[in-house]
């Protein structure tokens, strides 16, 4: 139904792809079905493509090569979305909806538009005659980290010696070229229940999210010192109110990478005189000490307009154990890096379990490169202004970019070459 005279409407294939739920949520057993990655194998055969559908622990990619030979190119995005709050939604998530030009809809920003725009232009791509040289992913895991989809495919195009000069990231939006992207880690604190009876005064204070420049809710894009977040905001509400005590925590925790858009914190403030209520210590300690956390000065190893963000997006109580989980973004591959936050977490809550995760990699591409370059040269033929960005989005781009990567050719005027189009 989208072939029009060698046309590939991506609009359409957005519509199909927003109406399958590819929602990954691991920590409540959900990850997307199999059946957008066989949505997208059958429109890359009708274009010519040898395609594979990749599984590795329920996930699925879509791997896809034009004829044969040394690749020139390879195109990747990813099919997977965030959790879906419906609370939150105008509209059906899992509906495209068309209002005043704009799209709605889970993923129609991230990433399903993209898929949507790469299958339309190789289309345009095998219209015109070519015929090799030309590599496509889709992968069903970056919202977790990519680590059973674009590390596989890394892994697959190695060991069959397959050495791609160019990669294009489709993970972006507003037709920026993005060449810099922090890359993120997950600072994981444990902490066992400190229990006593106190008697005081209980009340509870709600603290929302604020973000009034630029509406999101990814970690990436919070900006310290213009948005606010719940969790924080509670903390300082603690700081500067020393005699409280916590009894509770309850929010809308949704993802690691996502700031929850409240939570409500039960306090006690002591009166011998009030009622006896159950406050727990060390709660009121974890809770406390967000504040020294996410100021704490990591030490990237490389330039980001943006330095290093912390920003805890979980907290569960389970088991008589509290579990709170930072976001980190740093440019640095180096878990050394995050030894500052290490320190802040040891000074204020003494010997906890710390567990860190992710930090697989950052992408960091010159703008001078020639991949970027050429990007900057179809843009302006199109008359769009070209705007070299460093921003959100790209994360699966970590796996092929840092040096040392063996996908990239050896020219070094070309090694390692990579980067976002929106």
């Amino acid at each position: 139904k989208y072939w029009l005279v060698g046309y590939l409407d991506p609009l359409e294939i957005l519509k199909d792809l927003v109406e399958i739920n590819t929602v990954n949520q691991p920590d409540k057993g959900v990850k997307p079905t199999i059946e957008a990655p066989i949505y997208i194998k059958n429109l890359l055969e009708r274009l010519g493509f040898k395609v594979e559908l990749i599984e590795r622990e329920g996930y699925y990619s879509v791997f896809g090569s034009l004829g044969s030979g040394e690749p020139l190119m390879l195109f990747l995005a990813h099919y997977d979305t965030v959790p879906v709050n419906p609370s939150m939604w105008k509209y059906d998530p899992f509906k495209l909806t068309i209002v005043n030009g704009k799209a709605y809809g889970r993923g129609a920003l991230d990433d399903k538009s993209n898929v949507a725009a790469i299958i339309a232009a190789l289309n345009k791509v095998v219209s015109r005659g070519i015929k090799s040289g030309i590599l496509c992913a889709f992968t069903g895991d970056e919202e977790i980290g990519g680590r059973r989809g674009a590390m596989v495919i890394r892994d697959l195009l190695a060991m069959r010696g397959l050495r791609p000069k160019y990669l294009i990231n489709g993970d972006g939006h507003g037709m920026y070229i993005i060449t810099r992207r922090r890359n993120a880690f997950k600072i994981e604190i444990k902490c066992k229940s400190i229990k006593e009876k106190m008697k005081g005064k209980r009340f509870k204070v709600k603290f929302e999210v604020r973000t009034p420049i630029y509406e999101t809710r990814h970690a990436a894009y919070f900006m310290p010192g213009v948005d606010t977040h719940p969790m924080i905001a509670a903390s300082y509400y603690l700081r500067i109110n020393p005699k409280l005590k916590v009894v509770s925590i309850n929010g809308d925790f949704l993802k690691s990478n996502v700031i929850p858009s409240w939570i409500e914190v039960e306090f006690l403030e002591p009166n011998e005189n009030g009622e006896e209520v159950v406050i727990d210590e060390m709660l009121t300690k974890l809770l406390r000490s967000i504040i020294p956390i996410v100021r704490a000065p990591a030490t990237p190893e490389m330039y980001s307009d943006y330095g290093v963000s912390i920003t805890p997006n979980i907290y569960e109580f389970k088991d008589d154990t509290h579990k709170l989980i930072f976001d980190v973004r740093a440019m640095t591959s180096r878990k050394e890096a995050l030894n500052p936050i290490k320190r802040a977490i040891e000074e204020n809550l003494g010997e906890v379990e710390v567990n860190v995760y992710g930090g697989t990699g950052y992408l960091y591409t010159s703008r001078n490169s020639r991949l970027v370059l050429t990007a900057c040269n179809v843009l302006e033929k199109i008359n769009v202004e070209p705007i070299i960005v460093e921003m959100a989005g790209a994360s699966d781009s970590r796996y092929f970019s840092p040096l040392g990567c063996l996908l990239y050719t050896s020219d070094a005027a070309d090694d390692g070459e990579s980067v976002d189009l929106g």
